[in-house]
């Protein structure tokens, strides 16, 4: 039986068991064998196996869609299902009861069990740690073994969305009491167990004969993911036949990807949004005023035309995406406006306003011609941008989060909770612009545990709409994730949009054709 979040929330609000069930979606006729070579930027020397300091894709694609699993995930056409967990219920959405899967072992032969899923979670709220996912598993009050195959989570505050939220690809699930081995080796229940890494360089695995997922999944023999930063050689390593599949594929480009026999371009539709995130309790940034002048000083359309080549839609300032389902449409869509940038700040006393604007194709793509054009832009609303260009090594752990006005991408979450619980809530390790609103905070809390769908759409419409008048973070544009691929692989047809690289899950999903 197959349950979206629609039903979930449907259920809900008829005051129901909140149960889902997984899917087996079997591959009979993929073909099996081969060793997948994968070029994805987003690497750095600082990578390792503790999944709570994943950022970018070479390292979610590498943990939670080949390396490790979850308790669920999230299937290419949008389904959440079981990995780890078989099934899950409430009755109020408080207390949550996972049933455990049987006869999966980790790469080491250790046995899969309730310890594992307890002593996992604990590691996000343990003293010291930093984890983005804190936010989500700081909600569960009690974790508690019923068996060996049976955990229940009985959390702080209700959450319809926490089923959803055992997908993070941050929480990965490692063996109980051998958590610094596996962090330091790689060892986890996944597909494919670890051969060889080096950290922002290449890992090599190999497929896990014993592997739960029997052969529905995991085709191919071995899989080699290897760090091409550099946008240009990685569109070239495709084109020469280096590797199998990229991600991030320069739009530029794209047209003579497409005129290649031997490439196929496949692009999915999602929650990806890139931003400028500016740390507003740092001044000026600290003025309602100097935050809107930046909003109306940058030109969305153009950005979309000319740095993603029509490859996305404009944003407005918000983290919400189409996809979501409680997605704004109908919210005033902010405009290009320099007199109206000069007059709000005007307001704040200043006849011009000087600041610097760090950028790096880590940031996002094409992030160093956005920034220029941002700063083209505002300069006719009284705005001069110094644009700084920030190296892409260390980029996350040097810049963002630290200097006050930054390119960032996020994926989006399958989520609006999830997506404001991670980047939103104030006090969480990820709120890049040090958001701290009371309303908001109370909207997100009350969205949290409410079941009622129709009530949800009016609390997520209303937390847009702050966000976009008085959030510290520029969202210009909404990006469509585009890969490209060998034609020699298959896959069932549809690309999963939550992630980019079908999720991260190419190395699950796919095959040699």
């Amino acid at each position: 039986m197959n349950i979206t979040r629609r039903d979930v929330l449907k259920a809900g609000a008829a005051a129901t068991a909140l149960t889902m069930v997984p899917v087996i979606s079997t591959q009979a006729m993929a073909k099996k064998g081969g060793r997948l070579r994968l070029g994805l930027d987003g690497a750095n020397t600082s990578d390792s196996w503790d999944s709570r300091t994943h950022s970018d894709i070479f390292m979610i694609l590498s943990g939670h869609g080949t390396v490790f699993d979850c308790l669920t995930r999230v299937t290419s056409d949008g389904q959440l299902v079981g990995e780890l967990a078989v099934d899950w219920s409430s009755d109020d959405a408080k207390t949550w009861v996972f049933n455990l899967r049987k006869g999966a072992t980790f790469h080491n032969g250790k046995s899969f069990g309730a310890d594992d899923v307890i002593e996992s979670m604990q590691l996000h709220v343990a003293d010291g740690a930093k984890s983005a996912a804190q936010p989500i598993v700081a909600n569960v009050a009690e974790m508690k073994k019923m068996n060996e195959h049976q955990v229940m989570f009985t959390l702080e505050k209700a959450n319809a969305d926490f089923p959803y939220l055992m997908s993070d690809y941050h929480i990965c699930i490692f063996p109980a009491g051998q958590v610094p081995e596996a962090m330091a080796n790689g060892i986890g229940t996944g597909l494919y167990r670890v051969e060889s890494f080096d950290p922002g360089v290449r890992l090599v695995t190999s497929r896990y004969a014993d592997s739960y997922k029997g052969s529905d999944y995991g085709h191919f023999d071995e899989v080699e993911v290897i760090a091409i930063n550099d946008t240009a050689a990685r569109m070239n390593a495709l084109m020469t036949g280096q590797v199998d599949a990229v991600n991030r594929v320069d739009f530029n480009t794209a047209p003579l990807l497409r005129a290649n026999p031997n490439v196929e371009v496949f692009e999915a539709v999602g929650n990806q949004h890139y931003t400028f995130a500016m740390l507003s309790k740092t001044p000026p940034f600290d003025d309602l005023n100097v935050r809107q002048a930046l909003k109306f000083g940058i030109n969305r359309q153009e950005m979309v035309d000319k740095i993603l080549q029509g490859h996305g839609q404009v944003g407005n300032d918000h983290p919400i995406g189409p996809a979501n389902q409680y997605y704004h449409a109908d919210l005033e869509q902010t405009e290009y406006d320099p007199e109206r940038a000069k007059s709000l700040l005007a307001k704040s006393g200043l006849s011009e306003l000087n600041v610097d604007i760090s950028v790096s194709e880590a940031g996002f793509p094409g992030a160093t011609n956005a920034g220029q054009l941002y700063q083209a832009s505002a300069k006719a609303g009284g705005i001069n941008l110094n644009v700084v260009q920030e190296p892409s090594d260390g980029y996350w752990s040097n810049v963002w989060l630290k200097k006050p006005f930054v390119s960032v991408y996020w994926s989006g979450r399958a989520t609006e909770d999830w997506m404001f619980s991670t980047a939103y809530e104030a006090g969480v390790p990820w709120n890049d612009s040090q958001w701290d609103h009371p309303r908001f905070q109370e909207l997100l809390y009350t969205g949290r545990v409410e079941l009622d769908s129709d009530k949800r759409r009016e609390i997520y419409h209303e937390m847009q709409m702050i966000l976009n008048v008085e959030g510290g973070v520029v969202v210009p544009m909404f990006a469509s994730y585009v890969g490209a691929a060998s034609n020699k692989l298959a896959s069932n047809g549809t690309v999963g949009n939550v992630w980019m690289m079908d999720n991260a899950r190419m190395a699950e999903n796919w095959w040699f054709a």
